[in-house]
């Protein structure tokens, strides 16, 4: 391996990094992957956290961008073994009355539960899902100047830049509208106060409408496993448990492509990069960790809102003010009492997840990054004040620190699982100001990690463009 020459080495089998290795194999030039653990997937795996039997995700769970990944959509991955589950509703946010509001594929339906709120929802998100292809088109890649639908992509502009709270307090008149949209822009990671926080609650929100909220059948183990399969068809080798740490390690190639976070790429090749574009790698910015739990449980979620147990993914915080506080307060560098808590129920609607008459759960909580606070007490006291007798349920947990998220994957820096901060400074300019934010200065090294656009989730998007500008520049 050592003498032989490839067109492109990728560094990292995540799904961004295995779908750079497709799009340079499909033009049938050669292409190697390598990954230091022993298993392919990066944040697509599936292992056994807890008890045998019990097939927990260990990182991403629920699927909406895989599902609808144009790029994921164009490869026969179906043929490999990938199948998507979709349950009757995108998630659940219960609250403290009882009552518990759905976000449903049908627009209509879930505006009928918010009440004095349900027009407005209505006005706000129509006119985005029905176009969401064209919109996801726009977004989930490099910002195009000009873009092809301005007037729709002014629309969208408009709106996604405000903070969540300006939004709903602007929009929403009712308790539930609010917590719904609170829960939606929770994914932000960032304080609801925030500029650009509402682009999370719509993109989350538009999602669930157009294609639900899918999970992957057998765990999210099997998209990489299709995604490796086909690489593998197209004549692309993977040799795990090999970890880069120095650039001569790799074979000769005329494209590098790194599926890591920048820490990684300056580790491996900083002393390749311009002093310039080097400095503004160091800048990067990083955002809140994660802290999450894996549960075996003897039984579904017990909660009381019944509803509940028709939703793939649940946002537990109550109203859009307690959202709000746990958010800031994790950006102030603590550790909220109430966190807000983002959920997966899997094995209702997969039993390949666990032994019959058996439950596993998924959840976690944000964190100040770097985090060692192990917050599952928290965590299980949230669910337990929407599910009461939810703690007599658990056979085992498994726990993850902000910091041991890191150990598993070095792309979470400080277990931030977006590979960088998302705000009005880095939502299209990561991992710097740039038309080709995939192409590094210099020629042969590409970016194609989470840490590019249209950043963190499970749809190979970074990947692809990253192999695109590779193809154009250093594989022509």
């Amino acid at each position: 391996m050592a003498d032989k020459q490839y067109d492109a080495v990728v560094i990292g089998s995540g799904p961004n990094g295995l779908a750079a290795a497709i799009t340079v194999a499909q033009t049938g030039r050669s292409v190697l992957v390598f990954e230091a653990a022993q298993t392919i997937g990066g944040g697509s795996r599936t292992a056994e956290l807890t008890l045998p039997g019990f097939r927990h995700d260990v990182c991403s769970a629920i699927h909406p961008l895989g599902a609808s990944s144009s790029f994921f959509n164009s490869l026969p991955l179906a043929d490999h073994g990938l199948r998507w589950i979709t349950p009757p509703a995108a998630f659940a946010h219960p609250l403290d009355d009882g009552r518990a509001v759905l976000l449903w594929p049908d627009l209509e339906r879930t505006a009928a539960q918010l009440g004095p709120d349900a027009a407005a929802y209505r006005r706000l998100m129509g006119r985005l899902v029905a176009n969401w292809r064209a919109l996801f088109n726009e977004i989930q890649g490099p910002l195009r100047v000009p873009p092809r639908h301005p007037l729709l992509m002014a629309h969208f502009g408009q709106l996604a830049v405000r903070s969540v709270t300006g939004l709903a307090n602007a929009r929403f008149k009712g308790e539930a509208g609010r917590a719904l949209w609170a829960g939606l822009g929770g994914h932000s990671m960032m304080p609801l106060e925030h500029w650009v926080t509402s682009a999370f609650a719509f993109g989350v929100g538009i999602t669930g409408h157009a294609v639900g909220w899918p999970l992957a059948a057998g765990g999210s183990q099997t998209i990489v496993d299709a995604l490796a399969a086909h690489l593998r068809a197209l004549g692309g080798e993977i040799v795990t448990g090999r970890q880069i740490t120095q650039f001569d390690q790799l074979p000769s190639s005329k494209a590098v492509l790194f599926d890591t976070a920048p820490k990684q790429l300056l580790q491996i090749a900083g002393d390749r990069l311009p002093g310039g574009y080097r400095r503004r790698l160091e800048r990067y910015r990083y955002g809140p960790g994660v802290c999450k739990v894996d549960w075996a449980l003897d039984g579904p979620i017990p909660w009381t809102a019944s509803e509940c147990l028709q939703a793939a993914a649940l946002h537990i915080g109550g109203t859009m003010e307690e959202i709000a506080g746990a958010e800031r307060t994790v950006w102030q560098g603590e550790h909220p009492r109430r966190p807000f808590v983002i959920m997966a129920q899997q094995s209702l609607f997969d039993p390949s997840r666990a032994p019959e008459g058996k439950h596993t759960a998924w959840g976690y909580c944000h964190v100040p990054n770097g985090s060692a606070v192990d917050m599952s007490e928290q965590i299980e006291a949230q669910i337990e004040r929407f599910a009461p007798g939810f703690r007599q349920r658990i056979l085992a947990r498994n726990v993850r620190t902000a910091l041991e998220m890191e150990s598993y994957n070095a792309n979470y820096v400080g277990g931030d699982i977006n590979a960088g901060l998302q705000d009005l400074r880095q939502l299209f300019t990561r991992p710097t100001p740039s038309l080709n934010p995939y192409a590094t200065p210099v020629r042969e090294l590409y970016l194609c990690s989470s840490a590019t656009p249209p950043g963190g989730g499970v749809h190979g998007l970074c990947g692809y463009q990253a192999a695109l500008a590779a193809l154009r520049r250093s594989l022509r």
